[in-house]
């Protein structure tokens, strides 16, 4: 039960990470084909402006900030794939999808800064991503409860000794 308790949460991760995918690929298409975006232009939620500051490039570059949101989706469905057809009961995938997780979920929290705090106004796709993002952590959070339990229990099974009884011959 477990098992496919731990497949679908990869399956989860991999549907979340391709909508990441297409969501980045459709902002770096944006950023380079200068279409218009298919967002709200006014109010609170006001992509164009938050997708033409000087915080929607990478520091330093003209990279749009999409680019390493569109590796981060990849890498994120690659271990889920990986996952999948590997088996999750391997710890170090669990690691690798909670510290990639976490990475990501840093970056979010300065880019919610930026939009909230410097530019007041939020972009809808971004938050899109930021929402996915935020689920995917939540979902390698309890992955890594779960196995840390399966191992305790797994532990905590091996040192129980046997207990082994002979017959009394009462007489």
């Amino acid at each position: 039960m477990k098992a496919i308790q731990r497949s679908k949460a990869q399956l989860f991760l991999f549907i979340c990470s391709l909508a990441g995918v297409g969501i980045a690929i459709y902002l770096t298409s944006v950023h380079y084909e200068n279409v218009p975006l298919v967002c709200s232009d006014n109010g609170l939620v006001n992509c164009a402006r938050v997708l033409s500051s000087p915080y929607s490039v990478v520091p330093g570059t003209s990279i749009p900030i999409t680019v390493p949101g569109l590796a981060w989706s990849l890498l994120s469905a690659a271990l889920a794939l990986v996952a999948l057809y590997q088996g999750t009961e391997r710890r170090w995938i669990a690691l690798a999808q909670f510290g990639w997780a976490l990475v990501g979920m840093l970056t979010v929290l300065y880019l919610v800064y930026v939009e909230i705090v410097r530019l007041h106004t939020i972009c809808a796709w971004c938050t899109a991503m930021h929402v996915l993002i935020l689920l995917m952590f939540l979902v390698t959070i309890v992955q890594l409860q779960m196995q840390r339990t399966d191992l305790a229990l797994e532990l905590e099974s091996e040192d129980e000794e046997p207990v082994i009884t002979t017959p009394s011959h009462s007489k």
